[in-house]
């Protein structure tokens, strides 16, 4: 097997393809173009694609040529969803949108070299199809029995499906078609639930161009229940720092369960095999270090923010818990954590308010009486500093980044109350 495909294979990233003996001469012959799409559906890319970037850097790492495709007429209908119909965006709004992903992934792949990545706007060839070209060039090509027995399309029948959305089908079609005729793409690459997309487009380009080409779709990562990895809560693991902060980031994976952490290494981590494989016995034998977490926490919040991110993030959470200095993190990384960790605003006026008041509103204590005891017997502390004095108030000095108090009873339950000064 193609070398490629071997280390694809190893780190899981290969869910299906077409012929994959095929696939591997094809690989071997010499550089291919590969390309994925990118729907601008939001205005960040969140952890999902990052699944799809880790295998553009490989194909590029070995000497490939790709493509990616932001979808800025995809984007305005949207892909099926289970869920039901999709709301569509403004125009303006999406086109924004398109701008947003591609300089986000530009710092994932390589611009420059002998072969750079080169972006693509499936706008710039829909938007000069007229419909009855469309319906001749395009539509004949495709079966509606074969588009109704699509499984997202099935399951949407009884509860209604539009036709922009049941035609979705055609357009991603085309893009593999236009890239195969501008740039001699032969290869598309995505998700498991886009397996149907890759296979009608390849599909269409041996109708209509008697071409071979081929696809390769990676797994759903999902967590060990079963649902989908990247989700939180409170929603989506976004890439961009202003939606999931590098803080919030790093602890999403640092909580990652032992059943899957290996699984998560393999896909967003450059550690070498040896490297992975010795995380994953200390995972099976000594898991109460959470070694491979830590690994891949910090490997990928270096890959997704930066190495001086990930610092700031690693003192944040030792801080938390008295093993760090909380004044001396960024003002930017203490509101990650105050927004992460959670807790409640007080309002103050010209006199600051009592500590008990400050305890009982980060929510690490019930009630004032609740505070007062966890006081009296030494289990209080802001910022980390033990609380003795039950009648105490806060100082200007107790304020990080001018209106936080981190606050904690005992050892593991931390709150954040913010000041506000009105």
């Amino acid at each position: 097997m193609n070398t490629l495909l071997e280390e694809l294979t190893w780190r899981g990233l290969i869910a299906d393809s077409t012929d994959l003996d095929a696939l591997s001469e094809h690989l071997d012959a010499g550089p291919i173009t590969s390309y994925v799409g990118f729907d601008p559906t939001a205005s960040s890319l969140h952890i999902g694609h990052l699944v799809q970037l880790m295998v553009v850097r490989a194909l590029q790492a070995a000497g490939h040529n790709a493509l990616l495709l932001v979808g800025g007429s995809t984007g305005l209908i949207g892909d099926p969803k289970q869920a039901g119909e999709r709301a569509m965006n403004p125009r303006e709004v999406v086109a924004g949108w398109v701008d947003n992903l591609r300089e986000q992934m530009s710092k994932f792949v390589q611009l420059d070299g002998p072969n750079p990545v080169r972006f693509v706007n499936n706008y710039d060839w829909t938007s000069e199809l007229n419909t009855i070209d469309f319906l001749r060039d395009i539509g004949k090509h495709f079966s509606v029995n074969r588009m109704l027995a699509r499984d997202v399309v099935a399951r949407r029948l009884e509860s209604g499906i539009s036709y922009t959305e049941f035609s979705y089908v055609l357009l991603q079609s085309l893009d593999y078609l236009e890239l195969y005729r501008r740039y001699g793409c032969t290869l598309q690459t995505g998700a498991q639930d886009q397996w149907g997309n890759i296979t009608a487009g390849i599909d269409l380009v041996r109708r209509t161009e008697g071409a071979g080409v081929h696809g390769l779709v990676t797994p759903l990562l999902t967590k060990a229940d079963g649902t989908k990895f990247g989700k939180t809560e409170s929603g989506t693991v976004w890439l961009d720092p202003e939606l999931t902060s590098p803080y919030a980031f790093h602890q999403f994976f640092l909580n990652a369960e032992d059943a899957k952490v290996i699984d998560y290494l393999k896909v967003f981590s450059p550690r070498s095999r040896e490297e992975i494989d010795e995380l994953a016995r200390q995972t099976e034998e000594v898991p109460y270090r959470r070694a491979a977490q830590k690994a891949l926490a910090d490997d990928i919040t270096d890959l997704v923010h930066s190495p001086a991110e990930r610092e700031a993030a690693v003192k944040a959470g030792e801080a938390l818990f008295g093993r760090g200095d909380l004044s001396e993190l960024p003002d930017a990384t203490m509101a990650a954590l105050a927004a992460e960790v959670g807790g409640g605003t007080l309002t103050a006026g010209a006199e600051l308010p009592e500590v008990v008041a400050v305890l009982v509103a980060s929510g690490v204590v019930e009630s004032k009486g609740a505070a007062r005891r966890a006081i009296n017997e030494g289990g209080a502390y802001l910022n980390n500093a033990k609380v003795t004095d039950p009648a105490a108030r806060i100082t200007e000095a107790d304020l990080l980044g001018g209106r936080y108090v981190v606050c904690r009873r005992g050892k593991k339950t931390a709150g954040v109350t913010t000041i506000d000064r009105g």
